[in-house]
């Protein structure tokens, strides 16, 4: 081990978890059960590898982004503050530790270059443990090493795939003063998310009037038949799906559609969950006001034969803000010189993400975040894969922008 706080050469640095190790990591946490509000596990093997690798006991902590999330949860953001050993930025590196549903159950394997899970039935989870575990593998390299490094701070996040709640209602204050981000969450590590857009999500309460379908069909309104008005009226208006109006765009979608219980009854109620996205704030208020719309145009068209009409009430809450780096922040700039030294590329791909990030929150609290590769690919798909090159090229950009101001 090089003497604690002393200039390790990168490659050496590199070496300290070898890319067979890391392999074996990143097998561990995909093959670890932990949906959204379940990553307790996930975090007990982050805080276990840690400790190995000479973590001082109480060193990481939780915070209690859970109790503030809408869903609650076993257990907080995982957070780990690293003192700096030489002159730089205090640096953010975060992950999310969640799965979707479909991941559950992964029995990874590796084959030609790749991580699969040998379940036809399920995805992998590599979206986000490859981030998670870069994490991981870096924080384990500096332990083992005592390597001059920035003031790091690492954050295993919960709760971001059923809408940005760990990062959302993160503890800014636990964070150290970060005055960069890099999310690694994505595929290609040579390309470099620099915005993201914004999103609302509505939750749509229709009543309609019960009444028997078969016997007295004039006196009732159906629930179902309002919704089924109201959604054919933004379909037939452009404001469903892919939304251009004009230079404007956005797009929207109703996902969820509950209710009724029996054919011979006019539903009374239904429950229905959408939302709204758009890089402009206020053409994405536009599209939430032109969904409020439809919905009341459908409650006043459909009555009963003596005049009585249902109602609606719509619930819009933002799940995040959009956001768009300049290419000349630091954060930015700092990204793109570590990527062209690891990857070996002159000219990274920067892009725009058309769904929501942890970077979105993490930038709203104060610190510019980039999103960064990290090997996943076809996620949330029962074909998604690990890519091992762009996953260890990941690690290696970690490496370099925790040790290289």
């Amino acid at each position: 081990m090089a003497k604690k706080g002393t200039a390790v050469p990168l490659s050496e640095l590199e070496q300290a978890v070898s890319d067979r190790e890391a392999e074996d990591l990143v097998t561990r946490l995909l093959a670890t059960r932990g949906g959204s509000g379940c990553e307790a596990e996930v975090m007990a093997i982050v805080a276990s590898e840690l400790a190995k690798a000479g973590l001082p006991e109480g060193k990481l902590s939780h915070d209690t982004a859970h109790r503030r999330s809408v869903h609650g949860g076993e257990i907080g953001n995982a957070i780990l503050r690293m003192p700096g050993k030489r002159k730089g930025p205090r640096r953010l590196f975060s992950a999310h530790t969640d799965t979707v549903p479909i991941c559950l159950g992964a029995r990874p394997v590796k084959k030609n270059g790749f991580i699969t899970s040998s379940d036809p039935a399920t995805g992998l989870g590599a979206d986000d443990r490859s981030g998670t575990a870069v994490l991981l593998t870096t924080a384990i390299a500096l332990l083992r090493t005592g390597a001059a490094h920035l003031p790091l701070t690492l954050l295993w996040l919960v709760q971001e795939e059923t809408g940005l709640h760990g990062a959302k209602n993160v503890t800014v204050s636990k964070l150290g003063g970060a005055e960069e981000g890099y999310n690694f969450d994505g595929g290609d590590s040579a390309k470099l998310r620099v915005g993201a857009t914004g999103a609302f999500r509505l939750d749509i309460t229709v009543s309609g009037i019960p009444s028997h379908a078969g016997m007295a069909p004039e006196k009732g309104v159906s629930a179902i038949a309002i919704a089924s008005v109201a959604i054919a009226d933004l379909v037939e208006n452009g404001w469903q799906g892919l939304i251009e109006k004009g230079k404007k765009t956005g797009t929207s979608n109703i996902g969820v559609f509950h209710g009724g219980e029996a054919t011979n009854v006019l539903t009374d109620r239904v429950k229905l969950r959408g939302e709204a996205r758009s890089h402009d704030p206020a053409f994405r208020k536009r599209i939430v006001s032109e969904i409020e719309k439809a919905f009341a145009r459908a409650a006043k068209k459909l009555k009963t034969s003596e005049g009585r009409r249902g109602a609606v009430a719509i619930e819009v809450r933002q799940d995040y803000e959009s956001f768009r780096l300049k290419d000349s922040d630091p954060v930015v700039v700092a990204a793109t010189m570590a990527i062209e030294h690891c990857c070996g590329v002159s000219d990274p791909v920067m892009a725009v993400a058309n769904g929501g990030l942890d970077a979105n929150w993490l930038t709203a609290h104060g610190v510019p975040t980039v999103t960064m590769g990290c090997g996943q690919e076809n996620i949330h798909t029962v074909d998604e894969r690990l890519n091992l090159k762009d996953f260890h090229l990941a690690r290696r950009i970690a490496l370099r922008l925790a040790t290289s101001p």
